[in-house]
């Protein structure tokens, strides 16, 4: 059905009222938070708010200097909002897709742009990917997450899973790599017959090579990420 009347465009469309969870998704690419305390999320994805909330950016030294230091190398992409209060808080990133993970002391790496909340009490920090650095425009760096409590994360379209043994290690584009098990290190290689096949978002053969036991989120888009200017 492509026409709605007004009523019946608002009982297809209105938010869920018996949403009870700490993070539930509205739709496939809107999270709602139901807030009562603090949650961090990415700088910039409020979209809306009902409620007592206050907005407040990271503090600069907040996290320390070493934390501090590292957001400054790797550009806007890693920062983040703090919310607090009491209410309904909606967030979402360029439509990308939302998919929610409960941490039960596990740790988990994503993409420091695809990291779009989670909830306060997680241990995280800034990884740099120094080795790839001067290998693709603007650099790479995640975020490693540890502990118990929510993460939601974004991708464009759908993400696949894709499970590494040490039989099996995983190849993967790091313009389309989105996640990873806390326990992977992934290393850098490069192969200039693959130039024109792989990597075509980094304009180089760069790829991510992921070994051991574990598992590695893709998606199937490059996002391509500039150098924060200075």
């Amino acid at each position: 059905m492509s026409k709605y009347s007004i009523k019946q465009f608002v009982q297809q469309t209105k938010q869920e009222e018996s949403a009870r969870d700490f993070f539930e998704l509205e739709t496939d690419r809107l999270l709602e938070v139901n807030l009562n305390g603090q949650v961090w999320a990415k700088a910039g994805s409020m979209i809306s708010y009902e409620g007592n909330i206050k907005f407040e950016r990271e503090g600069m030294l907040e996290h320390g200097l070493g934390k501090f230091v590292k957001k400054a190398l790797s550009g806007e992409g890693a920062q983040l909002m703090k919310a607090n209060g009491n209410g309904k808080l909606y967030v979402a990133d360029s439509g990308k897709k939302i998919t929610i993970l409960d941490l039960e002391g596990e740790s988990i790496f994503i993409n420091g742009n695809d990291l779009l909340a989670f909830q306060d009490g997680l241990d995280w920090d800034i990884k740099l990917m120094r080795r790839v650095a001067g290998m693709m425009a603007g650099g790479l760096f995640n975020v490693r997450l540890e502990g118990h409590g929510l993460v939601a994360f974004t991708s464009h379209y759908e993400p696949l899973t894709l499970l590494v043994t040490p039989d099996t290690p995983v190849f993967t584009d790091p313009n389309a790599t989105v996640a990873w098990s806390g326990n992977l290190e992934p290393d850098f290689v490069t192969d200039v017959q693959l130039k024109s096949f792989f990597g075509r978002g980094s304009g180089e053969s760069v790829q991510m090579k992921f070994s051991g036991n574990g598992f590695v989120v893709v998606q199937p888009y490059e996002e391509i990420y500039h150098a924060p200017q200075g």
